[in-house]
């Protein structure tokens, strides 16, 4: 295999590349294109390779995040969906969990169900909990839904029947026939997409995978046709939201494990970054042009989960979104990046995100037709970005369309300077920020005043400096390459994919044969696809039971011993599984009886090793370029700043804040509070030598009302 890789991140803003040759990565960031977004792929593609000097067919291998599902769910721009269930369960993706997000809010809306109930069929079928036909399939009524569905112009059909993960035959017999009688529309079944327990989640599961998978099925299609017109013929990998990479086949069947595909590339570089360093406790902060992404690392690994909201309607609300069960790694996403808008709400105070201006046209700097400022005008106004310098030097920033919307939407209505209004929306997206992860490092009983920040993305550096501020965090660091985070994040990422299947057991009665018939198959369908992806590759087994005290509503997941399933693994599991509840709620319960709901299997290929990055002494002042006026939020003022380019600093140099460090695809700010300095990785390092003046202030109280110019001040 050629010694060349290529990773893509297709953002909401910009498409990043990335080229791995013989360990050195080139890499170049252009506008994402969102009416086609394999042209931005290949236009970014396609550059760096002239750049470096590369032809496609020396390429190996090509691995691919998107945005594109994601985006679908939140935007509702996914295809026309039906979903055929049970007789008498029509209204279970409307009913949901009988809970409301906000009991306090009379004006609450819940999102409206993917399919609306109009394109929702039933069929007289029954299935019971344990896997006993109750009621057999009515084949003959099928011909009359599909003919329903083809007069309301159905695109995609989402088949869920109750209890289908303990018995899938009536849902395969369905497909069978609508497979018929619906020639060319996708089917997606629950016993596939989702088999585990819980019927509400099933079905959004599924119900979200029918409804963007005819348009990934057709992106990825189309990609890899122009792919091989220009002279690739490697491989095409996509990277899940588990933080694994997976074969093409398998994410047009399952698009849905694309969703947080992207993010997951950050959280395996905030992996790496806090391997090297040795670093165990970690804040993962991701900034790009749509959103910021927060994930806790512990213990050198990104927090996980098992089901994932999508498409919130309240950025931080649980309950407001479309639950997935799906594997994913775990963190908080929240509109605020360097595209997200600005404007002023009913009570006069200024609000950013969640809306972004996007790719098209973009934030008012970028002179493309963008009206209403962003955080990237409100950056360029502060001096912390160089007109001339913005992405490689290929957009020039126009500074009086910056001046321009933000006096027109912000500082006219306030009666606020230019500086003071967008001072004023750099606060406010940062404390967005701040707050989301502290409520993510509450939800998780973290303490994130002895955290370690990693800081990446377009935009991540920008603002890293003030978010630590804000959040008490001693030191930051800046890896190489940071504005394509994500993207360099994808080389180091297994190929890897997880099996799931819901099978209840009482562990009293734990019975080994028929668990490890379970375990095998499960197994043999995730050695396929790795073998797929990785022939000859050797492999890692990581097999987990969900447990829970009976009668409790939530798992947790134990890891199973390796030496295979005996009688004896029923006392390996349940000391296992008080150690691990006590890790997480302070107690166990030793008399409880415990349950098993779910078995998973996950096959990967080993991760590669992360050497330490050696110390270096860091007695160097490093060389400054220039200096030009910056504005400071901590202290309020405009301060005449050095600036240094991240190609010229050396491991060993150190610099003192404020000062900015700029290089061709984004800038880190270092704040008066922090000193900066290059260990012999090249990462930059911040550490914090003073308390700023705002970051003692954590509860600052930012006034932007009526005529009366906007402080920040101490509550008394």
């Amino acid at each position: 295999m050629s010694a060349c890789r290529l990773a893509v991140d297709i953002g909401g803003t910009f498409t990043d590349v990335v080229l791995e040759r013989g360990g050195a990565m080139q890499s170049t960031k252009v506008p994402t294109t969102p009416r086609a977004p394999q042209d931005g792929f290949l236009n970014g593609v396609l550059r760096l390779l002239e750049e470096a000097g590369v032809r496609p067919a020396e390429i190996g291998s090509i691995i691919h995040g998107t945005t594109l599902a994601t985006n679908a769910l939140i935007e509702r721009t996914g295809a026309v969906t039906a979903l055929v269930t049970t007789e008498g369960f029509r209204d279970s993706l409307e009913i949901g969990y009988e809970a409301r997000f906000d009991q306090y809010d009379i004006q609450l809306q819940k999102p409206d169900p993917l399919v609306p109930r109009r394109l929702r069929q039933t069929v007289v079928e029954r299935v019971g909990a344990d896997g006993g036909v109750i009621t057999p399939l009515d084949e003959a009524s099928l011909a009359a839904v599909a003919a329903r569905l083809i007069a309301d112009g159905v695109e995609s059909v989402a088949i869920g029947f109750l209890h289908a993960y303990a018995n899938p035959s009536h849902e395969q017999r369905t497909a069978e026939i609508l497979a018929n009688l619906l020639p060319g529309i996708p089917l997606s079944l629950s016993s596939e997409v989702c088999p585990e327990i819980r019927e509400y989640e099933r079905l959004s599961t599924t119900v979200a995978n029918a409804y963007v998978r005819p348009k990934m099925a057709h992106y990825l299609t189309a990609l890899e046709h122009d792919l091989k017109g220009v002279g690739f013929a490697c491989p095409l990998f996509l990277v899940t939201s588990a933080g694994g990479i997976t074969t093409l086949e398998a994410a047009s069947r399952f698009p849905i494990r694309l969703v947080e595909s992207g993010p997951s590339g950050g959280a395996r570089l905030a992996e790496i970054i806090a391997e090297q360093n040795g670093v165990a406790d970690v804040l993962s902060y991701d900034m790009g042009g749509t959103t910021a992404k927060i994930c806790l690392i512990d213990r050198y690994r990104a927090s996980t989960a098992r089901e994932f909201e999508a498409a919130r309607s309240s950025c931080i609300a649980k309950g407001s979104g479309l639950p997935l069960r799906i594997p994913v790694v775990e963190m908080i996403e929240i509109g605020a990046g360097g595209g997200s808008i600005a404007a002023i709400d009913a009570l006069q105070r200024v609000t950013v995100g969640p809306a972004s201006a996007g790719a098209e046209p973009g934030p008012a700097c970028y002179g493309r037709g963008g009206m209403v400022p962003t955080v990237t005008d409100a950056d360029l106004a502060l001096g912390r970005l160089d007109p001339e310098r913005f992405a490689e030097g290929r957009l020039h920033l126009d500074t009086a369309a910056t001046e321009t919307a933000i006096a027109s939407t912000i500082a006219h209505p306030l009666c606020l300077d230019l500086r003071d209004a967008a001072r004023a929306i750099c606060e406010i997206v940062d404390e967005t920020m701040a707050n989301a992860a502290r409520i993510h490092a509450v939800e998780h009983a973290r303490n994130l005043r002895g955290s370690t920040m990693v800081a990446f993305g377009g935009a991540g550096p920008l603002h890293a400096g003030r978010l630590a501020e804000k959040l008490g965090i001693p030191r930051v660091i800046v890896p190489v390459n940071p504005s394509v985070g994500s993207a360099v994040g994808f080389l180091s990422m297994p190929v890897a994919y997880e099996v799931v299947k819901s099978r209840y057991m009482l562990l009293s009665h734990f019975q080994p044969h028929q668990i490890e018939a379970v375990l095998d198959g499960l197994a043999l369908d995730a050695h396929a696809v790795v073998e797929s992806a990785a022939p000859g590759r050797e492999r890692q087994i990581r097999r987990t039971a969900l447990m829970r005290y009976l009668g409790q509503g939530h798992e947790v997941e134990v890891e199973l011993p390796d030496d295979g399933v005996t009688e004896a693994t029923a006392g390996v599991l349940r000391s296992r599984y008080g150690r691990r509840y006590a890790e997480l709620y302070g107690r166990e319960m030793a008399a409880g009886e415990i349950e098993i709901l779910t078995w998973t299997v996950t096959v990967s290929t080993p991760r590669a090793a992360v050497a330490p990055v050696p110390p270096v002494d860091c007695a160097n002042t490093a060389e400054r370029e220039g200096r030009r006026p910056v504005f400071d939020p901590g202290s309020g003022t405009s301060r005449d700043t050095p600036i240094y380019l991240r190609e010229a600093l050396r491991p060993g140099d150190r610099l003192d804040g404020p000062a900015l460090v700029v290089e061709s695809q984004t800038t880190t700010v270092v704040p008066a509070s922090f000193r900066a300095t290059v260990n012999s990785a090249g990462q930059l390092v911040l550490d914090r030598v003073a308390a700023s003046e705002a970051a003692a202030g954590e509860s600052d109280d930012i006034r932007l009302t009526g005529c009366r110019r906007w402080s920040t001040s101490r509550r008394e």
